[in-house]
């Protein structure tokens, strides 16, 4: 079977656009096809910064899954992953852990089959298709339990995936569900776009995205804001520096935090205390 035909297979339609495509393309890759393109093209009128903010939630992204290495993690679990690039979670944890397992999760069906292809071979990684808006249909899949024991500690990442859903309840309902299946001294990491310092583009984005079909559910005017991403991290301690704009979570050296008018995401990691 072709990589097109269980593409096929799995529902996929390509004159959908998907944000994890649409991602792609703001960093300049090729797994994206018209209809991502056009989507992308359209959100780069309303805010042309976004390869940059894609670029700094990498960035984000690497200094998370060190430090959490660093915290005596070895078990990754990324929800919402999108298309595998270079620096991969399972990449950057063996860096400093080489015994780190990691399980991704997508509802893309170009993520899974690139992903698997990736994967192939290696028994401390897998990837999963599933939707986190069912955080059990997640929590319960055979490949998960097949590598990832919850009765240990375990770092859940949601980074820049919640934002594709407007439903705030439902968001909700996910991060607790999740915060709620792992074992104290599990953390949970966040990372999300927010309304704060470019309300008017924020705005537009929000209407481009569910006007074209990338999120689903009752219709938002507007991202999040800072505070309400803080209060997801009810019932978790929050690891210093706390929800901040991504540049300035714990920098590496030389690194000067960046302009949030320019990378208006922030993020924090929460642990589940023993």
């Amino acid at each position: 079977m072709t990589a097109f035909s269980r593409l096929e297979r799995l529902g996929f339609d390509p004159s959908i656009p998907n944000e994890a495509r649409m991602y792609d393309y703001f960093v300049g890759g090729k797994d994206n096809f018209a209809a991502d393109r056009k989507a992308a093209r359209r959100a780069l009128e309303f805010a042309p910064e976004l390869p940059i903010l894609c670029r700094e939630g990498r960035r984000f992204l690497d200094r998370a899954v060190r430090y959490l290495a660093g915290a005596g993690i070895r078990q990754f679990l990324d929800i919402g992953c999108g298309l595998p690039t270079q620096g991969g979670v399972h990449e950057i944890a063996r860096a400093a852990a080489p015994d780190s397992r990691v399980a991704y999760v997508d509802n893309d069906p170009v993520v899974v089959v690139h992903s698997e292809a990736l994967l192939e071979g290696d028994e401390r990684a897998t990837v999963i298709e599933a939707d986190m808006r069912d955080p059990d249909q997640v929590l319960s899949h055979p490949r998960l339990k097949s590598l990832i024991n919850l009765d240990e500690p375990v770092a859940i990442l949601l980074l820049s995936t919640l934002v594709v859903i407007p439903d705030d309840a439902l968001v909700t309902h996910i991060v607790r569900r999740l915060r709620d299946a792992v074992v104290p001294g599990s953390y949970v990491t966040i990372a999300h776009s927010v309304s704060d310092v470019r309300p008017e583009a924020t705005a537009k984005l929000a209407a481009l995205y569910q006007d074209h079909g990338v999120v689903s559910g009752p219709r938002r005017d507007q991202l999040r804001t800072k505070a309400e991403i803080e209060e997801l991290f009810e019932g978790l301690s929050l690891v210093e520096p706390g929800v901040v704009y991504v540049t300035a979570w714990r920098p590496d050296p030389g690194e000067q935090p960046g302009d949030p008018e320019a990378v208006w995401s922030v993020g924090g990691i929460g642990l589940k205390a023993p």
